[in-house]
């Protein structure tokens, strides 16, 4: 990383940004140009591991470019505060952003239900929801195994 300034390392800072972001970009390995797609999401955190869920069908060109190649770039960002300066040049915006690399897959089962709870979880934490047969055989559900993940944040004081 090149701004080490911005760098954040320490994982429950990581998990924080996460937990404000609330789309994450997902990139695929496409012939000529990379293909990125913007997916809600949602996460599970082990003492050791980080995944990242995403709901969506299960047909089109990110499951093609998935069974094709199953590593994918993901982003997401958030507390975004543009700062005005005297000269336009000089200004600058506030923001935390993530940045990782991962393998995606397909989930079934068990760890269907229990991503599709990290989804709803994320986005209405501490709600009573329930999941028909119906509505749980017709969504798919992907893991993305994090494998490398950097955090930034820049927040001035002015």
């Amino acid at each position: 990383m090149r701004r080490k300034d911005r760098q954040v390392v320490e994982r429950n800072e990581i998990i924080k940004i996460i937990k404000k972001c609330d789309v994450c970009r997902l990139a695929f390995f496409d012939r000529e140009y990379p293909y990125i797609v913007p997916l809600n999401f949602g996460f599970i955190v082990t003492d050791d591991a980080l995944f990242l869920y995403f709901h969506g069908a299960g047909s089109g060109k990110k499951m093609s470019l998935m069974a094709n190649n199953p590593h994918v770039a993901f982003e997401m960002d958030c507390d975004h505060k543009l700062i005005k300066r005297e000269e336009a040049c000089s200004y600058t915006m506030e923001y935390e952003s993530i940045i990782g690399y991962g393998r995606i897959c397909q989930v079934y089962g068990q760890e269907k239900l229990l991503g599709l709870k990290a989804i709803m979880d994320k986005y209405d934490a501490g709600a009573n929801y329930n999941f028909t047969n119906e509505s749980v055989a017709n969504v798919t559900v992907l893991k993305l195994t994090v494998e490398k993940i950097t955090a930034k944040r820049l927040k001035l004081n002015c």
